[in-house]
């Protein structure tokens, strides 16, 4: 049997309107925060893996050239990812393959994405045109558009009510505000989440993702040499993948994810464990229902009970399970390659102990992420566990 790998440093850039900062910039601050992570020389990585989900948002075309070129790795070999939302764990998995079949002994990864170059209009129109541009993007279809949908049949099946969307923001902002690195770090009231303006019906402003730039980055290597680098390896111990078909219309079901149960399914075979095991996770909230159907398909609540597992704050440190504790998407923001490699910079920290206080879910041991590309036709579940 072939050995693991692990993650043995981590990077990060601030996520946010950064107008003080183009792609290049957001690399370099992120692969640069790596470098005084870890004991490491650019002479250790063997290959890079570079996730951007797009280019119409810059207008740089190829821009994992770029990026490669700025962070000082040309000459080795690099492979550019693409999975909508989930680009970033993409990255991770591309990374691992790699590593696991005796290529690679450790590989780079970075996502980025800049999105704040072009308007919030723009920008919507740019994410609308991943969906069916035949038979949904004519018809004026966002992704607002269809999380409301996904909402209103979960509100319609399970009597999911606004204070539980709600509720889910409340909880990301609360720990959104403890985490230097997002984009929105404020608290909200339950009162102003509710009565927020109206973006597409039931979904409104609270409800909805950011808009943002950023960076993040990992560094994977096999166990033998993992203590190189670091005295404590994060291994990931399970991976799992899923998707589902492209049309909205053509799904058997409005109130789950196919593709995140099957992902996590297999996941949590690979690594030998269930859902009651897991300590801390980090779901793809890119809208409220989101995370509520996380929840749910991830098998940490029954169907139509993470509503009022929620409100109940079975989901804040303490609770169940601590769910999106750097403030997820809502809050930390979501520049759409970066995302996934976000994720797993939170969740090692979190199994170092190292977040700080407010946010450290103490004693974590096994930690979830839950990534999800469009409205999941991409979906990537990994599994990571502290090493000794």
């Amino acid at each position: 049997m072939t050995e693991g790998v692990s993650i043995v440093g981590a990077g990060h850039a601030k996520f946010g309107k950064r107008a003080d900062a183009g792609l290049r910039d957001l690399a370099h601050e992120a692969v640069s925060d790596l470098f005084n992570d870890t004991k490491l020389d650019k002479s250790d990585i063997d290959a890079v893996v570079i996730g951007v989900a797009g280019d119409e948002f810059n207008g740089q075309g190829s821009p994992s050239a770029v990026i490669n070129t700025e962070i000082g790795l040309t000459g080795l070999p690099t492979l550019r990812v693409e999975s909508a939302c989930a680009t970033g764990t993409a990255g991770i998995i591309a990374a691992w393959n790699m590593i696991k079949s005796g290529q690679r002994d450790s590989v780079l990864v970075v996502g980025i994405e800049k999105m704040t170059s072009v308007s919030s209009s723009v920008a919507t129109e740019l994410m609308a045109r991943a969906g069916d541009i035949r038979w949904e993007y004519p018809f004026g279809v966002s992704f607002p558009g269809y999380y409301a949908l996904i909402a209103t049949a979960h509100m319609a099946e399970y009597g999911t009510t606004r204070e539980m969307l709600s509720s889910v923001a409340v909880k990301n902002h609360h720990y959104g505000a403890k985490n230097a690195l997002a984009h929105l770090p404020r608290e909200i009231t339950l009162e102003e989440a509710m009565s927020a303006v109206q973006i597409a019906s039931p979904m409104n402003l609270y409800d909805c993702s950011l808009i943002s730039d950023g960076a993040a980055a990992v560094l994977l290597t096999r166990d033998s040499i993992a203590k190189k680098f670091t005295d404590t390896p994060i291994s990931i111990k399970g991976i799992g993948m899923g998707s589902d078909v492209q049309t909205m219309a053509q799904r058997e079901s409005l109130t789950e994810l196919k593709g995140a149960q099957a992902a996590a399914k297999e996941a949590y075979k690979m690594a030998g464990i269930t859902a009651d095991q897991v300590d801390v996770a980090e779901v793809h909230d890119c809208f409220t229902i989101a995370e509520i159907v996380a929840m749910e398909d991830l098998g940490f609540f029954e169907k139509g009970q993470a509503g009022p597992a929620i409100v109940d704050q079975q989901t804040y440190i303490g609770g169940k399970v601590a769910v999106n504790v750097d403030g997820g998407l809502k809050s930390k923001g979501h520049p759409l390659g970066a995302t996934g490699v976000s994720q797993a910079y939170e969740l090692r920290k979190q199994l170092l102990g190292d977040v700080g206080a407010g946010r450290q879910v103490d004693g974590a041991n096994i930690a979830l992420s839950h990534n999800v590309g469009q409205t999941g036709q991409f979906v990537n579940v990994l599994i990571y566990e502290r090493g000794n």
